[in-house]
């Protein structure tokens, strides 16, 4: 994947959105207490954490806060922030942004946020009982980003441990498995 051009992350962070998007179709409140491929939280911490992304994301774009929506209907509220994030970048984001001191590209935090939402994505999905797969060319443009930003470091405190995928595996079961997850976690 490129990171020097604004719109192949823009475009990324778009197709992340809209898969993530069509993950949280039909979540239910009643079902926020179900477990996910995350191990330390369920449905609704899920999309608290979500919610706390696109927020971030949102303010690295803007430099402000998208603001505060009820968080009483967690599939609204992601809906709304998913909207005002891509709003934002079309309106033209900064070229860097700072995390914590460090100035970052901002297509670089495109992208890496293009990650976070489209796996936590599938993460809601599987935790609903509604298995979608990550699409084939979205999962291959993710998983350099997600090879080149998820240092050693983070194993165990952000992500678990790779997982071994069979020989042959599509880009979705890679990016997955890098990222600790196991494709048939519904199973």
């Amino acid at each position: 994947m490129n990171t020097t051009t604004g719109t192949d992350c823009g475009e990324l962070l778009e197709r992340a959105l809209g898969y993530a998007l069509g993950s949280v179709t039909g979540v239910e409140t009643a079902g926020l207490g179900r477990g996910t491929p995350c191990a330390e939280w369920d449905l609704g911490e899920l999309l608290r954490h979500l919610d706390d992304s696109l927020d971030a994301l949102y303010e690295g774009l803007t430099g402000g806060r998208i603001g505060g929506f009820p968080r009483t209907d967690p599939v609204c509220g992601f809906r709304t922030r998913a909207c005002a994030v891509l709003g934002a970048w079309v309106s033209g984001p900064p070229e860097s942004v700072l995390v914590g001191q460090r100035p970052m590209d901002v297509r670089v935090m495109a992208a890496v946020g293009a990650v976070e939402i489209a796996v936590h994505g599938w993460d809601v999905a599987q935790a609903c009982g509604r298995p979608r797969p990550l699409p084939g060319a979205l999962a291959a443009e993710l998983l350099p980003v997600a090879r080149r930003a998820v240092a050693r470091g983070d194993r165990g405190v952000r992500f678990g441990a790779p997982v071994a995928v069979p020989e042959g595996a599509g880009p979705d079961v890679r990016l997955l498995a890098f990222l600790g997850r196991r494709a048939a976690w519904a199973e």
